[in-house]
C-alpha cells in the first residue's frame, strides 16, 4: 500500500549556483564566454594534431582522446545551465538527469584513466627512450585508448543503473547546478547502501589506484632525471612532464575534495564543482598550448 501510494518522478529541480539571485545575466554571459574558450581550445588542440604529422605520436594520440574528454565535460552541464538562466526554467527531465549522471561518471573515469597511461608513456620516453617506439607502438597506444573508453563506459553504465533504479518519490529539488549522483540519491526513499558502496568503489578506490600509479611512474621518472649528465635533457624532460603533473593537479585535486568528504559545505563544494566541471575544461588546452612549443608550432603552421 506504502509503495501504491508513492508518486514516481519524472523530472527534477535544479537550485543552481547559492546566492546569487539577480546574478543570472552576469552569470550567463560569464560561464558562456568560458563554455566558447573551451571548445574552441579543445577543438584547436584536435585539428592542430590531426593535421601536422609530427605530432602523430603516443604522446599527442593521448593528449587529442583528453580534448575529447574535455569537451564532453564541458558538455554536461554548462549549456543545460546557460539554458536554466536565460529561461528562468530549473526543470531538468528524468532522462536528462541521468545523461547527465552517466557523462559525468563515463568522462571522469576515462580521464582519470587517460591521465595514468600518460604518465606511464612518459615514463617509457624518459626512462626507456631507445624502446620507446618499440614499447608505445600503435597498437598498443590504441588498445590503452581504447580500454580507457570502454573501462569508463561500464563503469558509468553501473554506476547510472544502480542510481536510477532506486525508488523517488519524494522532494525534487537537488542542491547543485547539475545532477550529481550523490545530490541525487539523497533524494531516494528507498535503502542507498549498495549504490553508496559501488560509488565508494568506483568514485573513491579506483581513482587513488590511478593516482598512485602516476606518483609511481613521477618517482621513476624523477630517479632517471637525477642521474642525467645533460642539463638539455633535463630541461626536455621536466618540459615534457611539467604539463602533465598541473593537468593531474587540476583532475584529481577538486575530486578528491568533492568525494573523500561528502559532507563538504555548499561553500566550498560548489566553487570545487565549478573548477572541476567548467573551469578545467577550459584551461588544460592553454597549459598544453602556452607550455608546448611543437603544440604552438602546430598552430603556427595553421595559421599560414
Amino acid at each position: 500500500v506504502e509503495m501504491a501510494n508513492r508518486t514516481m518522478l519524472s523530472e527534477f529541480i535544479l537550485l543552481g549556483i547559492p546566492n546569487t539571485e539577480g546574478l543570472e545575466n552576469i552569470l550567463f554571459v560569464t560561464f558562456l564566454s568560458i563554455y566558447l574558450c573551451t571548445l574552441l581550445g579543445n577543438l584547436l588542440i584536435l585539428a592542430a594534431i590531426l593535421t601536422d604529422p609530427r605530432l602523430h605520436t603516443p604522446m599527442y594520440f593521448f593528449l587529442c582522446n583528453l580534448a575529447m574528454v574535455d569537451l564532453g565535460f564541458s558538455s554536461i552541464s554548462t549549456p543545460k545551465f546557460l539554458a536554466i538562466l536565460w529561461a528562468k526554467s530549473k526543470t531538468i527531465s528524468l532522462g536528462g538527469c541521468m545523461t547527465q549522471v552517466f557523462f559525468l561518471h563515463f568522462l571522469g573515469s576515462s580521464g582519470s584513466l587517460l591521465c595514468t597511461v600518460m604518465a606511464y608513456d612518459r615514463y617509457v620516453a624518459i626512462c626507456h627512450p631507445l624502446r620507446y617506439l618499440l614499447i608505445m607502438n600503435r597498437r598498443v597506444c590504441a588498445l590503452l585508448g581504447a580500454g580507457c573508453w570502454i573501462t569508463s563506459s561500464l563503469n558509468a553504465t553501473v554506476l547510472t543503473s544502480l542510481t536510477f533504479t532506486l525508488p523517488y518519490c519524494g522532494s525534487n529539488v537537488v542542491d547543485c547546478f547539475f545532477c550529481d549522483i550523490f545530490a541525487v540519491i539523497k533524494l531516494a526513499c528507498g535503502d542507498t547502501s549498495i549504490i553508496k558502496t559501488v560509488s565508494f568503489t568506483n568514485i573513491g578506490v579506483a581513482p587513488t589506484i590511478c593516482f598512485t600509479l602516476i606518483l609511481a611512474s613521477y618517482v621513476r621518472i624523477a630517479a632517471s632525471v637525477v642521474r642525467m649528465r645533460s642539463m638539455k635533457h633535463v630541461r626536455k624532460a621536466i618540459s615534457t612532464c611539467s604539463s602533465h603533473v598541473i593537468v593531474v593537479c587540476f583532475f584529481f585535486g577538486p575530486s578528491a575534495v568533492l568525494y573523500t568528504q561528502p559532507s563538504v559545505s555548499n561553500l566550498l563544494a560548489t566553487p570545487t564543482q565549478i573548477f572541476s566541471v567548467v573551469l578545467t575544461p577550459m584551461l588544460n588546452p592553454l597549459v598544453y598550448t602556452l607550455r608546448n612549443k611543437e603544440v604552438k608550432a602546430a598552430f603556427r603552421k595553421m595559421r599560414g
